[in-house]
């Protein structure tokens, strides 16, 4: 089974992990401040979970899912991902990580904005539309009848195809969102962003960290991708 590596220990990345490892799937996980501070985490995960450096989670396999805060991903070296493919988790939180001028533009999207970064490498947006705590909670087996989809967008078709088999056997279904220049149909206020997984969709967002989610079949997600309008970035304050 290739191995995953994960840079980014937060939410995202370490519940992605926990289904990998579930799935039989070898971990490395990084983060910025070193593989001493995952020795928790990693034994929770454990036997097919190692801590890694960054440089280690990059080199460990096939797979690399990116799960850092959007400026972060300019601290890693573009030349630990050439070649590799990478599922791209990241959002733009102005909140969070100050206004970028580019995107508050609508001149790009937040992967193609990474890309340029990673030029070498085969981006794939995925696993940035849901929230962290409903990625354990509605994985489903193949054939059950509540399998609930994620969105993947990028310009690689063979790796969308290749990110779509991994996904599969995480325990989800997968919706092609078009390529990356289309993937603010899953960003932050888009119709196939978290409150499409919400019970109540009309959660404030100050409460949707402990609000429950329901399964979004992949026919329900193709009909929210198709009607998405474009959010003006620069109007967002998260």
């Amino acid at each position: 089974m290739p191995t995953l590596g994960i840079i980014g220990s937060g939410n995202v990345g370490a519940a992605v992990a926990r289904l990998a490892v579930t799935a039989g799937i070898p971990v490395v996980v990084a983060n910025s401040r070193g593989p001493e501070t995952l020795t928790d985490l990693v034994a929770e995960l454990g036997p097919l979970a190692t801590a890694g450096t960054v440089e280690q989670a990059a080199q460990a396999g096939e797979f690399v899912l990116l799960a850092v805060p959007l400026p972060a991903h300019t601290a890693v070296p573009a030349e630990l991902l050439e070649g590799k493919i990478v599922l791209d988790a990241c959002n733009y939180y102005p909140s969070r990580d100050g206004r970028i001028a580019e995107l508050d533009e609508d001149k790009t999207t937040t992967s193609e904005l990474i890309h340029r970064h990673f030029p070498g490498m085969r981006l794939v947006k995925a696993f940035n539309n849901i929230l962290a705590h409903h990625i354990p909670k509605l994985t489903r087996p193949a054939d059950a009848p509540d399998r609930t989809a994620l969105p993947i967008a990028g310009d690689d078709a063979d790796a969308k195809k290749t990110v779509a088999t991994l996904i599969h056997q995480l325990g989800f279904d997968t919706v092609d969102a078009g390529a990356l220049a289309q993937s603010w149909r899953t960003e932050p206020e888009a119709t196939a962003y978290i409150g499409l997984y919400l019970v109540d969709p009309t959660t404030p967002f100050e409460q949707v960290q402990q609000a429950p989610g329901r399964p979004v079949p992949a026919a329900e997600l193709h009909r929210a991708l198709e009607a998405a309008e474009r959010v003006h970035v620069a109007d967002r304050v998260f």
